[in-house]
């Protein structure tokens, strides 16, 4: 009888996805790509001027949702 070791097959490793293939974002990206604090982040939301998604207890901004934004005219100060 042959005793060899079985091959083992392993999992690839999962390789992280990029901000620019995600469909939601957290709060932390979602500033990071607006170019903004997480302060003023909460702000545009809080005044609900940037939608959200709550999945479990996260926060989740979409990134279409970003996107629109970021086309928007925004004039106002986000911050008084």
């Amino acid at each position: 009888m042959n005793h060899s070791p079985r091959s083992q097959s392993v999992p690839p490793k999962k390789q992280p996805v990029r901000a620019t293939e995600k469909l939601l974002l957290s709060r932390e990206e979602a500033a990071q790509v607006l170019s903004i604090s997480q302060r003023a982040l909460d702000y545009l939301i809080a005044n609900r001027r940037l939608p959200t998604k709550r999945i479990g207890g996260r926060v989740l901004i979409s990134v279409a949702d970003l996107r629109k934004f970021a086309r928007g005219d925004h004039a106002e100060l986000i911050v008084a």
